[in-house]
């Protein structure tokens, strides 16, 4: 059951609402424009705030969804629903319909947490809208956010497997994020 389930939220994780939505209310493709990222960032950048919006909502509805279901139907296994909410955002980086070309998938673990550690993902989401709101550079409201995710994961959650996997969707974003880093570096990063 556990691999019909990692298949779901691969599946799940890998649906590119960014590049779907701008394409069809738009007429264009978000990787074309902006950062090149197909996350509700770029979406906003390219396309506005409210398909921003729609956007970054999507993208964590389709890495709660699986995780989810894998509660309900795998109660009590903690690892399982940590593999497969690992699986769902890393569907949405690695999308097999984008020829694993995807975003950074900071919405979609925010999606993953708001199952499993909602205290994580809320303290998290605070603090990504006040660096945002102060500094006005998403990457570095992301790389914030999910270290106050990891420390309240620490202190909250159920299961160390829901912390491991905190921390692991924190490594992954600082991978997805080294053309961010980079660009911080150098103080040409991309502003909202």
């Amino acid at each position: 059951m556990l691999s019909a389930f990692l298949l779901l939220g691969y599946l799940c994780g890998s649906v590119p609402f960014g590049v779907l939505l701008t394409r069809w209310l738009r007429g264009v493709d978000v990787r074309a424009s902006g950062s090149g990222n197909i996350g509700a960032t770029n979406v906003t950048r390219v396309a506005g705030k409210k398909l921003g919006a729609v956007v970054l909502l999507l993208d964590a509805v389709k890495g709660a969804v699986p995780v989810g279901l894998a509660l309900h139907w795998m109660p009590g296994d903690s690892l399982a629903h940590a593999l497969v909410g690992l699986s769902a955002v890393l569907g949405h980086v690695y999308p097999v319909w984008l020829k694993l070309k995807g975003g950074k998938g900071v919405a979609t673990a925010l999606g993953v947490l708001c199952v499993l550690v909602p205290t994580a993902a809320l303290a998290g989401a605070v603090i990504y809208g006040l660096v945002v709101a102060k500094w006005r550079v998403s990457s570095v409201g992301s790389l914030s956010a999910a270290v106050v995710a990891i420390v309240t994961a620490f202190l909250t959650a159920r299961s160390r497997d829901y912390v491991l996997l905190t921390a692991g969707l924190f490594v992954l974003m600082l991978w997805t994020h080294r053309s961010n880093l980079q660009r911080l570096a150098r103080r040409t990063e991309h502003r909202l």
